[in-house]
Parts: C-alpha cells; structure tokens; sequence
C-alpha cells in the first residue's frame, strides 16, 4: 500500500476522528483545530533563540573543551567538523523538516511517518524526563554558588580553620575542592552511602524547577521572553571572559596547549566516537526539542538553511568557550607552576646552604630570586639534575596542571572557580560566571521540557487544554523525583544519569528515525515532500546520507559505546574524605541493575509501539473481513461485484482507499 505524502495545511483542517483511525499514515492529525499553542513564532529571531539555546547548553562549556585537549587539539577540530557535516547536518535537518511538515511533536511525528514506530516518540519523553531530572540539579548547583559569590573573599579561596587549626581535609586538598565536596555537596565516600538530604541543594533545587515552571506554563509564548536574556547573556559573559582571560599571564599558554594538533589520534578508533558522541549531543538529536520547536514554524520556512546556521553558531560557540576556558585554565596553571618553582627553588636552596646538595648539581640560573626564574629553565635543569637532588622536589609540569580537573562539574565547580578566585575582583567574576551556567542551563531545560510537553498535547487532546496543568503537574513531579539527586551521595547518581541514561537511548532513538524516513517512509519521497515545503529540491546526497551513511555511522556509534560498556566495568569518580583526593570505583552490581533498567525503561515504548500496531492491525483487518462478508453475496442489475469490488467501495466510503 501506497504511504500518502506528508500532511498539507488543507490537508489538517478536513480530517475527523474517524478517519484518523483508519489512516496508518495520518493517525497523527488532530480532528478539530490545532490548539493555541500551535500558532507559531512571531517572528524567525524567537525560533533561532530557541533552537540555538537549546543546543548550545553545559556541554559546550565544560565538556568540548575538555575533549578537544585530550583528543589531540586542533586534529580533534578537524574532525569535529568533519562529522558534523557529514552525519549531524544531515540528521538535524531532517528533524527540522519532519517537525515543521507535519506541525506535530515527537510523537506525532513518527507515528505519521510510520505508525509501528511510533514508540520512538514516546522513547524521546523519557529520555527528555530523565535528562530534565538530573540537568535542573546542575542548575540548583549553579544558583547555589551564586548566592555564594556575593561575599568578599569568596567562601572558597581559603581553606576553614577550626580553632587555630587549618581543617585537614580542605589541606590535602585544596579550597576549592573542600568548598565543593564538602560545603555544597557534603557527599558520601561511595555512592553505597546515601546520607541525609543537603537542606541548601533542596532549596536551590525547587528554586530551579519553579525558574522552570514560571518560564513554561504558557508555553513558548512565556520561554521565549526568558530565552531572550537567557540565550544572548551568556554569549556576553563569554566575550568578557574571552578579554579578560586573554589579558592574564599564561592565557596564551593554555591556549598553545589546547589547540596543539596531534594527527595521530586520527588512528584511534575512541577518539572517533568520543568525536561522534559529542556532535550527536551537542546538536541535541532525538531529544524530540528540534521536531517540537520547529512544528511552531510555518511551511514555508527555510529549514535546510535553519540547520547550517544553528550547527554552525553551536560549533562557534563551543570553539568560544574553549578559548575562554584554557585562556583561564593557562593563567591558573601557571600561577601554580609559578608557586611549585618558587617552593622548590627555595627548598633546594637551603638543602644548598646546609652542604646536602653538591655545587655541580644547583642550576646555572640566577635562583637568589626564585619568582624570576623562567618555567622552561626550571624544567631543563629539573630533568637533567632533579632526582639526583635529595628532598621532595617535583617536576612543575604546566600541562598536568591543565589537565586536572578540566571535565564537567570539575571544571565548573572546581578549576574554573580557583582560576577566578586568583582574579582582582572575584566575587563580580564568580557571579557573571554562574550566572552564565545558570542561563545556558535555563534555555536548555526550556527546549527538553518542550520535548516532553508538546508530543503529549499534541498526542492527547485532555492534555493540549489543559497544558498549563500538565506543565505545573511535570515539574512537580521532576521535584520529587529530583529530591533523589540532593542526597549526600546524589552526585554520583548525577554522573549515572549523565553518562548512561541518555547515551544508548538516544542513539537508538536517532537509528529509528533515520532507518523510518530513508526506508520505510521512503528517502525520494521524503524529498518530494520537502521540495513542496520549500518549493525547491534538497541535493540527492542527503539521501544517500541518510539510507547509509548516517545508519550506519549510527549503528557503529552504537556498536562501538555498548561494547566500551561490556569490556569495561562502568565506573565513577568518588570523593575520598580521609585522604582529601579523588578516587576511581566501579558501581556497585545494584548500581549497575538501576543503570541498566534506566536503559531498558527508555527503549521500551519503541518495542510496545510495535506490538500495539501490529495488534491493532490485525483486529482492524478482522473488523474488515466480517464487514466483507456481510456484503459479499449484493447484487444489482444482474451486475455481481466480487469482494474486492465491496472492500475497495466500502474504503472509499471509510476514505481509505487504497492505491497500487
């Protein structure tokens, strides 16, 4: 059977409720007007704030960058963009034409194109909840250390005295790293240890889901006047920090390091999907947002051009946020390589005087005055004479000190908090800066509530009048769950549903959609569809695109992340009170069946949908045959009409006829 071409205006407007159970290819259209909340942007700057403050999010801060050091610097570039242009493009443009074709969200989108898929839809709530549960904690984080940021010193630049007595753990340690595992989080040493409730986070926490709520129980009508400071302020807080940053003493350094190329990294097969990954995040596909977003979208509307432009200011702005980071990564590294020199050099200058170290062995530099000693001097003279030097002199090694704590929540929370403790004027740094993470985030968790709020009004009409309810209902329900990641041991639940609860969903999510348009739906005519959208005619490689070459980039993405998993046991960075220093754990085999159900749970309405199908299928097709045969034996003007004749007839009646 013919699938019909993708819905046109008129089209939407004629249907009733009977006939979207009839039509396998039109279930999705609604049999009275489009609710309010379809009526669209005012206007194309509204779109590209939404979907731009969607994609660019957390992950571009303090996750690109960190990727981009460790995978080879400018090489890892390279090859962003080249798996940019030739799998993430490609994917987001089709997301974008199937939401703005047929004006539904995730739900409705893929059960029009293929009604036994339709799970995929629902796949993409779940995923969206999940992610909303654990994103609005990072925000409750962020709104935590800006009430923090407005005293003077910053509560993290020096390390709590008890007494007269420096507290232990803050001095194996460092301030900063106290200040955030024990004052914001006072964590656990394990995530087998749940704790009480941190009262602080549970507060920041409700703050954070009513900042939510108040932006989007009107729908993009209300998110939209917030995305309006919350997607351009923190591009200004970036270009501040850019200058700033680039003012300081070893900014240049850092940022030598971070864009060294390494060619040779192309060789390794991680560095490809670590590479894929973050494209495939970065753009946000399968979350459902792009679809949802783009439905509110006239027909007409240039969507091809929408995806290059979107894809290219997401990639600009990661390439941003890593010159500000190393820029103020490479100050603060050297600032401690800086102390490391002037420590050594004053140590091995009184072993000197005390006759333990001989005079062949003290460096030909002038060290009487240990701050104007060069790092490059220090470093040739320690690996020539160093370990032959009686003591505890290290090796002050710039790029180890780029290196830790340079991910995520260590970047965040961490590194970047004592780099701006180090600036003059650090309590108005450390407030524009989390007051930039808290924006990033806010427009983020607008675009993956609507991932969630527009398939399931658009799907249930109860839903679509009374939307305010069902957000009001959504994020009370996040709170409470949420209250699960404000435990003592919440952050290493945080790090579960980051690492693992999105990933292979997602990925999953993404194969379905490509493999239901490029071959079930039907790559040509999916471009005919587009071509009467536009009015012209999209280049024939997206369809070689998406039947191959993005399934399959798909399908080794997914191949390559569930065989990490298999061979290599998940673990997750804990926080060791005793010893004041991180350590690496595995989870726990609980841990790992609550990992494993978060996977499971996620992908199972795409299975259910099939079955739901097929099932409706077959008791419609029993439906049928008895109603053939209640007609199979008229007869009129001796003119006998076959069974075919009567289903094809009582089709048309039903307007389901069939074509072939």
């Amino acid at each position: 059977m013919e699938k019909q071409p993708l819905p046109t205006d008129d089209d939407r407007t004629g249907a009733t409720e009977s006939e979207m159970d009839c039509l396998a290819g039109q279930e999705s259209q609604q049999s009275t007007s489009e609710p309010a909340a379809r009526a669209g942007w005012n206007s194309k700057i509204e779109y590209f704030l939404a979907q731009v403050g969607f994609s660019v999010g957390l992950g571009n801060v303090w996750r690109f960058p960190y990727l981009c050091h460790q995978n080879g610097g400018g090489a890892f570039l390279l090859l962003y963009v080249l798996l940019m242009l030739v799998v993430g493009i490609p994917l987001f443009f089709l997301e974008l034409a199937a939401g703005q074709a047929i004006r539904q969200g995730s739900i409705g989108v893929w059960k029009y194109i293929s009604p036994r898929l339709s799970g995929i839809g629902y796949s993409s709530c779940v995923v969206c909840f999940f992610v909303a549960l654990y994103y609005n904690v990072i925000l409750a984080w962020s709104l935590f250390y800006l009430g923090n940021s407005f005293q003077y010193p910053l509560p993290w630049e020096q390390c709590p005295k008890e007494g007269n007595v420096t507290v232990q753990e803050c001095q194996k340690s460092s301030p900063t790293s106290y200040f955030w595992y024990r004052k914001a989080l006072d964590i656990t040493d394990s995530i087998d240890e749940t704790g009480t409730f941190n009262t602080y986070i549970v507060c920041c926490l409700l703050a954070a889901w009513t900042i939510v709520c108040l932006g989007m129980f009107k729908g993009i009508k209300s998110s939209v006047k917030v995305m309006y400071f919350s997607s351009i302020f923190p591009y200004v807080v970036l270009f501040c920090f850019l200058v700033r940053g680039l003012l300081l003493d070893g900014a240049l350094d850092g940022i030598t390091y971070m864009f060294y190329p390494k060619l040779e990294i192309w060789a390794d097969i991680q560095v490809w999907r670590q590479a894929a990954t973050q494209v495939f995040f970065a753009l946000g596909l399968g979350f459902g947002s792009i679809i949802a977003y783009s439905s509110y979208n006239p027909k007409n509307n240039n969507c091809h051009r929408d995806a290059f432009t979107v894809s290219s200011i997401n990639f600009l702005t990661s390439v941003l946020a890593t010159l500000v980071v190393f820029a103020v990564l490479g100050f603060r590294a050297k600032e401690k390589v800086t102390s490391c020199i002037i420590s050594n050099i004053k140590e091995l200058s009184e072993q000197f005087h005390s006759g333990f170290v001989d005079q062949t062995l003290m460096p030909s530099f002038d060290y009487s005055d240990p701050s104007s000693v060069a790092f490059e001097d220090y470093r040739a003279w320690f690996k020539q004479s160093g370990n032959m030097v009686p003591g505890n002199l290290t090796d002050c090694d710039l790029e180890k000190e780029m290196q830790k704590g340079v991910e995520g929540t260590g970047l965040a929370f961490i590194a970047f908090t004592e780099a701006m403790s180090l600036l003059p004027g650090s309590p108005f740094w450390s407030a524009l800066f989390f007051l930039m993470l808290l924006n990033l985030g806010l427009s983020t968790m607008f675009g993956t509530m609507e991932g969630i709020l527009a398939p399931l009004a658009d799907r249930f009409k109860t839903l679509a009048n009374n939307k305010t309810k069902l957000t009001i209902f959504s994020c009370i329900i996040g709170f409470i769950i949420g209250l699960l990641f404000t435990q003592r041991c919440g952050n290493y639940f945080v790090t579960m549903f980051d690492d693992y609860s999105a990933t292979l969903p997602l990925i999953i999510v993404v194969v379905f959609e490509t493999f239901s348009v490029s071959w079930l739906y039907g790559a040509d005519r999916f471009l005919d569809d587009i071509e009467g959208m536009l009015g012209w005619r999209p280049s024939v490689i997206y369809k070689y695109l998406w039947k191959y070459i993005c399934l399959l980039a798909m399908l080794g993405l997914l191949a390559a992340t569930t065989i990490q998993m298999i061979i290599k046991r998940p673990t997750y960075v804990a926080w060791n009170e005793e010893m004041g220093s991180e350590e690496t754990l595995p989870y726990p085999d609980w841990a790992l069946a609550v990992l494993a159900l978060l996977i499971v749970f996620a992908m199972m309405p795409v299975p259910l949908g099939l079955i739901h199908a097929v099932l409706q299928d077959r008791t419609k097709k029993a439906a049928r045959d008895t109603e053939i045969g209640q007609y199979s034996i008229v007869s009129t003007d001796e003119k006998y009409e076959t069974p075919m004749t009567d289903m094809s007839e009582l089709d048309q009646r039903n307007g389901t006829a069939v074509q072939f």
